[in-house]
């Protein structure tokens, strides 16, 4: 679950702009940069970043064919998801009663 985490969320969003270094990530988080490379880390492993060197800096880029990867995944289900709601949403307005009719007044009971 490596995009469960809020702030792993805000560093692939702030990738999606361009490549960054830890330090980089780490400043708009009130974390320290070891807690943001313990971040990038789990997206390296789950395959969503990769890191290259430049020299003495070690750039985290996003990996696009991944996150395109995932979001074809996710929108499968999001797809499958919206089709079932729809047919509760069906189903629920054929159980609603007919507009005008009497919602609050009482039901006339026999007795034998």
């Amino acid at each position: 679950m490596a995009l469960a985490d809020p702030v792993r969320r805000s560093i692939v969003a702030q990738l999606s702009r361009g490549p960054a270094s830890v330090g980089e990530l780490a400043a708009p988080h009130p974390i320290t940069v070891q807690a943001v490379s313990r971040h990038v880390r789990v997206l390296e492993v789950a395959g969503l970043v990769t890191r290259s060197r430049d020299a003495q800096r070690r750039p985290v880029h996003l990996d696009s064919a991944a996150l395109e990867a995932l979001t074809a995944w996710l929108d499968r289900y999001r797809l499958i998801a919206e089709a079932r709601y729809r047919r509760l949403d069906g189903l629920l307005t054929e159980l609603q009663p007919p507009s005008g009719a009497d919602e609050g007044a009482p039901t006339e009971r026999t007795t034998s």
